[in-house]
């Protein structure tokens, strides 16, 4: 379910928990600090980011937005 200590090293290239938290912020990829400031990462949301497949979280819309344009023309 999560990376381990030694995928998230691999992962950022770095060493220390809060230049990994920076690293994993940058990259886009969601994570969160545990009490003991290791750092817990789902592999689903790596897999996912890092295959280019959109968040199942993401909505595309794919229509303008009518509204904003009937406000316009008034």
């Amino acid at each position: 379910m999560f990376l381990t200590d030694d995928e998230i090293r691999e992962l950022t290239r770095r060493v220390h928990h809060n230049v990994q938290s920076n690293t994993l912020s940058k990259m886009g990829i969601e994570h969160r600090l545990r009490p003991d400031g290791s750092i817990a990462v789902l592999r689903s949301h790596v897999e996912s980011i890092l295959s280019g497949k959109p968040d199942k979280k993401t909505k595309i819309i794919t229509e303008p937005n009518w509204g904003a344009l009937n406000a316009a023309s008034t």
